[in-house]
């Protein structure tokens, strides 16, 4: 029913519209206007008369001039449909006029109001020659037409504005000059002078005349930051700023001083110009930045100088890594023209805060394109960008703080598009790792900048034509350049198929497929390692039984670690056990070593007699006859050498020849005279030295008692 009667009411209006329309007679034209030139065309002759009309496009109209003199003589020029018209000189006489424009079409016509004027009033001298000076400020001067008319001079009007500002500044009523004070340095001004004789109408506005004031120092300081890209590493920044104003340049800036400070305490300065940037400063209409690596830099100072001077130095401190903040949410609203930036309070009040910066950053473009920034007080919560933002194109928005002391620190950053579209396919999509009953997926993320969308999740379907299909959604990373993803719950020897796109808010994109089939047999390999495991134990507790047998006959298995054994001196080592025979039926012998014993016992100690004439044979003979002290430890066995260390050992001549000539004796031979004491304590001394110098080898010195210790027991 509504819609019957819309149709119903469209239909009236359809019918009524064409009547509503109807044409008719042409509207009433303006007053004219009328005026006689005193250029060198005209020469003060003609009268020129124009007006205005609403003309129907639709409709030829055709417009005439009018006009009567004071005795009622009429005269008229058809002028067609034309919004002007002149009277001959000849269809007039001086004195008052009376003129009026009508319009007239095939419906119908219309008159304008009439106006009455004296031709002696309308007089248009032509404009004044103007000439223009400056010093410290910027002065005019002109020459009037009316000295040629022989008439005098009236008033003359001036108006002037900046190059760049549609809005004349007039001042009326001057006679001779003008000067404008205290000009914008470097600006260039527009002039124009209108001058009226006594009697008459003002001339037509002057040509514009255009002059530039004087050069000074720029003033202010540049707006200086630094492009990083998507990531904030400062080793992939660029140190950009926007450029001065006209204003504040107050000249042609010539080039630029950039201060470098890096971490290690040290300064470089780098003078860049505008005339020969030597690949070290880039330009455009609005910003310029600098090609010099930013990595170890801790803070940096810009200024911009021109013929007179320098701008004060602009500061700006590197971000401290590992400190920086993420507080703060942004939240956008953002299309193809705008971009609307708003973020919540900090949880904590920032005494210190100066101001905020936001930036927006288009993904994947070069250095300092694409990209922006603009400087909030500290009080407001919201940022705007007008621009022209590409659908389809994500761009990370990101939030500064600055404090008082010139410290920045990175807020928070998000991603945002003006129209998202369905991403492309994930690309390197892998099966790798496959087993009986699960796999692993590996896939690369989609580069952001072709992302085309936020991708909220990768959608993976697993296929094996038996059991149906199973959708999985994997939350999507954007801190990670891959993926992986474990399948569970497959059956063995089974043949798959599997697909994975990406999903935006504009829907999924491109699937990437990938096909596999699952191992046999996986049960009896895990059989087989429990099988395996298990002889390896028992192998070891045989092997810990044998040598718990073999610590009950004193003696431990050397294929057993050594850490189940306390760790004791290697008896193999002593001097006295390489000179030891010892002979034994124990078949375990050769790999038994002495067990250690927390206090062991000298079980045997033999003295023996040594003869005279056989002294010397006892020194070269060590196998049975040197037995002066031959302690044994335990009942612990020690695999000899199979050839006796000889003994190279060199006793002193001295020695040698007190034993030829001085035969040792029994322990119970008397000693009467003196003379036979000292050559028996000379003897007993030598012999002494011999013993000392064979206990002096380390193993013995460090754990055997010597010969001498024994015999004084």
């Amino acid at each position: 029913m509504a819609k019957f009667r819309t149709r119903w009411r469209l239909s009236i209006l359809l019918v009524l519209l064409p009547n509503c329309l109807a044409p008719g007679p042409p509207a009433a034209p303006s007053l004219p206007d009328c005026s006689i030139p005193c250029d060198e065309i005209n020469n003060c002759a003609d009268i020129h008369c124009s007006w205005d009309a609403r003309p129907d496009p639709q409709i030829t109209t055709n417009y005439s001039l009018h006009w009567k003199t004071a005795d009622r003589e009429e005269g008229h020029v058809i002028t067609g449909p034309s919004f002007s018209g002149i009277i001959q000189r000849e269809h007039f006489s001086h004195g008052e006029l009376c003129v009026w424009v009508q319009a007239k079409n095939q419906h119908g016509s219309a008159k304008s109001q009439e106006a009455v004027f004296d031709t002696a009033n309308i007089m248009k001298p032509p404009p004044p020659t103007v000439r223009l000076s400056h010093k410290d400020s910027l002065e005019i001067d002109w020459i009037s037409t009316c000295d040629e008319l022989h008439l005098s001079l009236g008033n003359c009007d001036v108006r002037h504005r900046t190059e760049t500002n549609p809005v004349w500044n007039e001042v009326k009523e001057r006679i001779h000059g003008y000067t404008l004070d205290n000009p914008k340095p470097n600006t260039v001004y527009e002039f124009q002078v209108r001058c009226s004789c006594v009697t008459g109408l003002p001339s037509d506005w002057s040509a514009i005349n255009r002059i530039r004031s004087k050069e000074t120092a720029p003033v202010g300081e540049l707006d200086v930051w630094r492009d990083c890209g998507i990531s904030q590493a400062s080793s992939d920044c660029f140190l950009t700023w926007k450029k001065l104003p006209t204003s504040q340049a107050c000249g042609l800036i010539l080039g630029y001083e950039v201060t470098l400070s890096h971490n290690n305490g040290t300064a470089v300065l780098v003078n860049m110009s505008t005339a020969e940037p030597r690949g070290l400063l880039l330009c455009d209409e609005m910003q310029c930045h600098s090609t010099l690596s930013l990595k170890d830099v801790s803070s940096v100072s810009v200024s911009a100088y021109n013929a007179r001077g320098a701008t004060v130095p602009s500061y700006l401190a590197m971000p401290i890594p590992g400190k920086e903040k993420d507080e703060q949410s942004i939240h956008l609203v953002m299309n193809e023209e705008h971009l609307n930036v708003s973020w919540d309070l900090p949880s904590q009040l920032l005494d210190n805060l100066k101001e905020y910066v936001l930036q927006y950053k288009q993904a994947g473009s070069p250095p300092c394109q694409g990209f922006d920034w603009v400087k909030v007080n500290k009080s407001q919560r919201t940022g705007y960008f007008k621009g022209n933002y590409t659908k389809y194109t994500p761009f990370q928005v990101s939030l500064f703080t600055v404090s008082h002391s010139s410290k920045v620190h990175h807020q928070s950053s998000v991603i945002g598009y003006s129209l998202q579209g369905t991403p492309p396919s994930v690309p390197s999509f892998k099966v790798f790792s496959i087993a009986a009953t699960h796999v692993y997926l590996f896939w690369e993320s989609v580069p952001l900048a072709k992302q085309k969308g936020m991708i909220l999740y990768y959608q993976v379907v697993v296929d094996s034509g038996v059991n149906g299909q199973n959708v999985y959604n994997v939350s999507a990373s954007s801190q990670h350049e891959s993926e992986t993803f474990k399948l569970l719950h497959l059956s063995p020897g089974q043949e798959y198929e599997v697909r994975i796109r990406a999903v935006t808010a504009a829907g999924p994109g491109e699937n990437a497929t990938a096909k596999f089939k699952t191992k046999h047999h996986e049960d009896f390999a895990l059989i087989i390692a429990i099988v395996v495991g298990i002889l390896f134990v028992v192998v070891i507790c045989v092997l810990l039984a044998f040598c718990s047998a073999s610590r009950g006959e004193n003696k431990v298995c050397p294929l057993v670690p050594p850490f189940f054994y306390d760790k004791v001196p290697d008896a193999r080592n002593s001097h006295i056990f390489r000179h030891m025979k010892h002979q034994t039926n124990d078949p375990w012998a050769w790999i038994c070593i002495p067990i250690y014993e927390p206090h062991p016992k000298i079980s045997l100690l033999e003295v023996v007699e040594i003869q005279p004439w056989a002294f010397k044979s006892s020194l070269e003979k060590t196998t049975n006859t040197d037995r002066l002290t031959r302690p044994v430890v335990g009942d612990g066995c020690l695999q000899m050498d199979h050839h006796d260390n000889q003994r190279e050992e060199a006793v002193t001549e001295e020695c040698h020849r007190t034993d030829h000539r001085y035969r040792r004796e029994e322990y119970s031979k008397m000693v009467d005279s003196d003379e036979d004491r000292e050559e028996e304590e000379k003897r007993e001394d030598c012999w002494s030295s011999i013993e000392e110098e064979q206990s002096t080898f380390g193993y013995e010195k460090h754990f055997m008692p010597t010969a001498f210790e024994l015999l004084e027991v």
